[in-house]
């Protein structure tokens, strides 16, 4: 009814990491919900004509207010539904609570719900309504607190984790962007929540420190549930909350707003490796780039770099969505060998498809204009600086895959005797699938091609400068 919070749940946590202490889940709210007033159905006594056939003895037709104040008895948590007298048609559930009654405009679309939430039944959206009004009631400048001393900034207990679950790999050779991987091996991760899990993948030294927001989305509880931000109980019937879905943290919606973007995909949770955000892809594999990039990049230099028409000439379609399925299907598993696709052009062909693919380009749509307005400045040295603080507004992930891909076509262009592919022909293949504007102008997509082409070129000639 009123709207309630959006709370999130961290339920118990379970671990075999040694030392390992829960937090203390706050059981206030959770006391509060228990104590909430129950509803009662104040039924109608007689039958009611054209009764909708959604509602049940608890409508009673076309009443005036005090008649329904009257029905209702003074008593606790009691209801019913009447048909309003101001508009015909329209129905309101009058609600007892606080020593007095409340109307709320009632309506159906296959659910029931007077605000946000949709309820299957009118017992659910009361039992519901009474928890959030008796909390909001009782505890309102609690709730209003509740941000003010979170658990979640400090959870040491869990980081006696890391060593189990990670290896020190290589760091990126790039001083301005030193980086470095996790590699996590141990199950044992899977069995704790998203909470300990956080803490257990905390960016350290060890780390690709990648930032990434929350995917929060609104989420239906089902069993006591406690917010991993505050460690409040997220209290009613549906929507208590958030769940991020790729890392499954849990928390109340007015808790999400101060969540950190430290999001740690849960690989578990990443059902495809094509289509999915690049940042999201990394950081849920641990590694420094998309496996994609490195595996295909990785085949093409060894067997394939003076192939004439490298990256021009197409390979079979259904060879390449074959590569596509085996990565999504199989991810760092996937077999692109020489055995399985004897044609490099298939392997060249799956790269392109996966930066086209991408929700977000690898030159982002926010910074896409920046990019698009340094390829126009006419003096070289200038552009080039421009291009260059235009590559420092790209998210690491991002900054780190267009390097490695410029890094991997400066290569190809160094043979162009033999595979008679330029930086200009790379450009003109790579520019609109390495950034796309974010307006969805046909006319204004043509006019950029130019530009688009113009600035792979010049990543591509200027790799050693510019990265």
């Amino acid at each position: 009814m009123a709207s309630s919070n959006s709370s999130l749940s961290g339920s118990s946590v379970s671990s075999d990491a040694e030392e390992y202490q829960p937090p203390i889940w706050k059981s206030y709210l959770y006391q509060l919900q228990q104590e909430a007033p129950r509803p009662k159905r104040m039924t109608c006594p007689r039958e009611v004509e054209n009764r909708p056939k959604y509602y049940g003895r608890e409508f009673h037709g076309m009443i005036s207010r005090e008649q329904a104040d009257e029905q209702l008895g003074g008593v606790e948590g009691a209801y019913l539904i009447r048909e309003s007298q101001r508009q015909p048609g329209s129905n309101t559930l009058a609600l007892r609570f606080g020593y007095q009654t409340l109307n709320y405009r009632l309506f159906y679309d296959g659910k029931h719900f007077v605000g946000e939430k949709r309820f299957e039944s009118i017992h659910d959206l009361v039992t519901d309504g009474l928890i959030t009004l008796y909390i909001e009631t009782k505890a309102s400048e609690y709730i209003s607190k509740m941000t003010t001393n979170p658990i979640y900034e400090h959870i040491g207990y869990a980081t006696l984790l890391r060593e189990q679950t990670s290896k020190r790999l290589i760091k990126t050779k790039h001083d301005s962007r030193k980086v470095s991987l996790v590699n996590d091996e141990n199950s044992s991760v899977d069995k704790i929540t998203s909470l300990v899990r956080r803490a257990a993948l905390k960016q350290n030294e060890n780390n690709f420190n990648y930032e990434k927001a929350h995917n929060f989305k609104v989420h239906t509880f089902r069993g006591p549930h406690w917010c991993e931000y505050c460690a409040n109980f997220m209290w009613g019937l549906i929507a208590q909350g958030v769940r991020c879905s790729d890392c499954g943290l849990n928390v109340h919606k007015q808790c999400s707003k101060f969540v950190p973007n430290d999001c740690q995909p849960d690989l578990k949770r990443i059902k495809k490796v094509y289509s999915c955000d690049l940042t999201t892809l990394v950081k849920a594999h641990n590694t420094q780039r998309p496996m994609v990039v490195d595996m295909c990049i990785q085949e093409i230099e060894t067997r394939g770099l003076k192939s004439e028409g490298l990256y021009r000439v197409s390979g079979f379609t259904e060879h390449i969505e074959d590569v596509k399925m085996s990565f999504d299907r199989d991810g760092d598993k996937a077999d692109i060998s020489a055995t399985m696709y004897a044609d490099v052009n298939i392997i060249a062909g799956a790269l392109k498809l996966y930066f086209r693919d991408l929700p977000i380009p690898v030159i982002t749509y926010d910074s896409y204009h920046k990019f698009i307005e340094s390829s126009k400045i006419t003096n070289p040295d200038d552009r080039l600086e421009a291009i260059h603080e235009s590559l420092m507004l790209l998210p690491p992930a991002h900054y780190e895959t267009l390097r490695h891909l410029m890094t991997h076509l400066k290569k190809i262009i160094l043979l162009e005797k033999d595979n008679l592919m330029n930086a200009e022909n790379l450009g003109t293949v790579f520019g609109p699938t390495l950034m796309r504007p974010p307006e969805q102008n046909t006319l204004a997509t043509l006019n950029d091609i130019r530009y688009q082409r113009l600035i792979v070129q010049l990543l591509i000639e200027n790799e050693d400068v510019l990265f």
